[in-house]
């Protein structure tokens, strides 16, 4: 079989139609769009849902001079009439405004005068027709050079384009909040905020040129921020039932993804990793995972799943999250991870300067951004979340245990004294101290299975001992005796080697019979015998059990 290659990463629709890329149709939000006949449309997904591959497909469909043949086939080339009266009609204005950023107010605005002169140079080869009038020509040298009114420049190339080719305009502006989450970031907020509504002002509400505009991001910003009395005004969030097909792939775009690779096997696995997303009445499954992944088992039908979309960035919201968590923000967070629910109010149309202000405003960043999902609300907009699937109860955990290591590290008399029980054989005090450190934290509870969590406690210690630095030599899983101890520790210069076998235990009252259960395998499977021939003159065995937050020796 003749297969199409797997757009990973590809976000220029063009290019994935004549270069041979697989594609899940979503082109009848076209019909939808025109069906809706909004002003002004805004969508708002988490990142890596498709929403620039979607407007790259609607600057497809309807600029002016559009290739039909890129959607032969597709489902909205069966609606004959209206493809007839809108494909290939409007000039579309497309800005991206994902890099829009700066460590001040004067680098960003600079970088969005940017974006608008090159695609304003885009529509250069209107210099050159008679249809075009002397003002418009010199508006338009001026635009390509970066000269004149930033906030009124959209709607000045709106009225250039309406002038010269006689058809309204289509702005499509993709990942539209960037600049006000880098603003919030750097200190410059305020003057951010008042350049975008300006910007969007003239060229989304008072522009006689616009025949629609599209807008997508990752987060709803407060209407009474940016778009301030745009009446025509479409908001279509994660949970709302309109599009909600359009953004992500559904239950039937992964079977019939899978069937197209012969990969149906693996539905189970993929259902379990990527699944889980709400959005109004659809189940959703993150693309860029089922893609990933679909990817990897084609080089490796043995492919084991992976953290793909959460690994796409360095997630400092879940770590800020959790930073800021006290003690009943930490019990919720252990029901999520152990499967659970918890019911929380969302507002879901937060403002940048606001989301960090309160825990419960990260509660609604979280949800918005694909963190959490809901199964369910009441009419006082209370929702019941949970974490969609296996890839973000990972992230969790990660993120918690890199929190853990963080808060242990600056406890510098913490950990000297724990080491130091370490080399000298003092269990009890090791004990103790892994029980006060638990009781402060987060603890994991893995519904999948003991391995998981062991792997955390496993982390957890394995920063711990390495905050010794070069003095101590800390292996984990290295061959000893007759097997592969959790950790090995020699401390050449005090002559002093342990080895540590952890198990997680199914109950409390488990603890005892774990340890010494840990303690056993060390010396059956000899793993002390590793110190052999080293200038060590004492070497301990630790068996560890946990449970929760309890610790037993």
């Amino acid at each position: 079989m003749d297969r199409k290659k797997l757009p990973r990463g590809i976000e220029n629709f063009a290019d994935l139609r004549t270069k041979g890329y697989y594609y899940a149709d979503k082109t009848m939000l076209i019909k939808e769009l025109l069906c809706d006949g909004a002003l002004v449309s805004l969508f708002t997904r988490p990142r890596r849902f498709g929403k620039t591959l979607n407007m790259s497909m609607l600057k497809s469909f309807f600029e002016t001079g559009a290739d039909k043949s890129l959607f032969d086939g597709l489902a909205i080339s069966r609606e004959k009439d209206l493809c007839a009266a809108h494909m290939g009609q409007y000039p579309v204005i497309f800005l991206s405004l994902k890099n829009i950023e700066g460590s001040d107010f004067e680098s960003a605005r600079k970088r969005l005068w940017n974006v608008i002169r090159e695609e304003a140079r885009r529509f250069s080869y209107l210099l050159e027709k008679n249809t075009i009038s002397d003002f418009d020509r010199d508006d338009l040298q001026s635009l390509i050079y970066g000269k004149g009114d930033l906030e009124d420049s959209l709607r000045l190339l709106s009225g250039i384009l309406f002038h010269t080719c006689g058809h309204k305009v289509i702005i499509l502006i993709d990942e539209y909040d960037v600049p006000l989450d880098k603003a919030n970031q750097f200190g410059y907020y305020d003057e951010m905020v008042q350049l975008i509504r300006l910007l969007f002002g003239s060229s989304l509400k008072t522009n006689d040129y616009l025949a629609f505009a599209v807008l997508t991001g990752c987060l709803r910003v407060s209407k009474e921020s940016i778009f301030t009395g745009m009446n025509n005004f479409s908001v279509n969030g994660i949970t709302d039932v309109a599009y909600d097909e359009y953004f992500g792939f559904t239950d039937a775009d992964v079977f019939s993804i899978l069937q197209s690779y012969d990969l149906t096997d693996h539905y189970d696995t993929i259902r379990e990793w990527y699944d889980g997303y709400h959005f109004g009445n659809q189940n959703i499954y993150c693309p860029w995972d089922v893609v990933s992944y679909v990817r990897s088992l084609l080089y490796d039908p043995l492919a084991a799943p992976e953290n793909f979309w959460a690994n796409t960035s360095g997630n400092e919201m879940i770590l800020r999250f959790v930073n800021k968590a006290d003690l009943r923000t930490k019990e919720e967070i252990e029901a999520l991870i152990a499967g659970g629910h918890i019911r929380k109010k969302l507002r879901l149309d937060l403002t940048y300067n606001e989301i960090e202000k309160t825990t419960d405003h990260l509660w609604s960043v979280l949800f918005t951004t694909g963190y959490l999902t809901q199964s369910g609300n009441d009419a006082n907009g209370i929702y019941d979340l949970s974490i969609p699937n296996r890839e973000i109860v990972n992230l969790f955990e990660d993120q918690i245990l890199e929190w853990f290591r963080h808060t242990i590290s600056d406890d510098t008399s913490g950990l000297t004294y724990l080491c130091d029980a370490f080399a000298n054989g003092d269990a009890a005090g090791i004990e103790g101290y892994l029980n006060t450190c638990l009781s402060r934290s987060i603890s994991i509870r893995d519904p999948q299975g003991k391995s998981k969590t062991e792997n955390f406690f496993h982390g957890m210690l394995l920063g711990m001992l390495d905050s010794r630095g070069y003095i101590w030599r800390v292996e984990s899983n290295r061959e000893a005796g007759d097997g592969y101890p959790d950790i090995i520790v020699s401390c050449e210069p005090e002559g002093v080697g342990f080895i540590i076998e952890l198990k997680y235990a199914d109950n409390q009252s488990m603890l005892e019979e774990s340890a010494n259960s840990a303690l056993h395998q060390i010396l059956d499977k000899n793993y002390l015998s590793c110190f052999n021939g080293k200038t060590i003159h004492q070497v301990y065995g630790y068996g560890i059990a946990f449970y929760k937050k309890a610790v037993r020796f």
